[in-house]
């Protein structure tokens, strides 16, 4: 694991109940860097070091309510162990808390319905858009599937096109491919 901060504001008011800490971390992995960050409710985003910086992920997070010195690295040691089996081809399954403060309505239901996807196997953006209650949502699925804060833990790399195609992954289908191809040769 990289160097991790703590992402406080320092400029907040005096702590209300529901404020909270995030620790930020970083690891790399055969895909390259994944940043990451928890709260005490849990993994809250994991980004892509190829695509976004911490400091753009950190952007993100502002809008959450966070006070100073409430963040705890601890938060981060589950999701980087598991990451790591993942990545060995030792983990299935997450077995981690997540914290849904950055997807809501429709697009939750999508990453819902997106975990029940078993390791090692696809499903076209269509059939996502069934398993979520919206048939003719294929394409919200898509933007579902783009803005997902928890990639990997929530499973979007497989999703891929109807024509079984794999598709876009964050500008770098060679990764989404790199991945289901892990996942298969993995499946036990």
């Amino acid at each position: 694991m990289s160097p991790t901060a703590l992402l406080t504001r320092p400029d907040c008011a005096p702590s209300k109940a529901d404020d909270i800490g995030v620790a930020l971390g970083s690891m790399d992995t055969p895909i390259g860097q994944l940043n990451m960050a928890a709260t005490s409710q849990g993994l809250v985003r994991i980004g892509f070091g190829y695509m976004e910086e911490m400091q753009d992920m950190m952007s993100e997070l502002d809008e959450l309510p966070l006070t100073m010195g409430q963040g705890d690295l601890g938060w981060l040691d589950d999701p980087i162990a598991q990451l790591r089996e993942y990545f060995e081809g030792g983990r299935q399954r997450f077995d981690l808390t997540v914290d849904w403060r950055l997807s809501h309505g429709f697009y939750r239901r999508v990453l819902d319905a997106l975990m029940t996807v078993d390791y090692g196997t696809t499903v076209s953006y269509g059939e996502l858009a069934r398993m979520a209650g919206s048939s003719r949502a294929a394409r919200a699925v898509g933007t579902a599937m783009s803005t997902n804060p928890i990639p990997l833990v929530v499973p979007c790399h497989r999703v891929v096109r109807s024509d079984g195609l794999v598709g876009e992954y964050g500008g770098h289908p060679d990764v989404k491919a790199w991945l289901i191809e892990h996942e298969r040769s993995n499946r036990s």
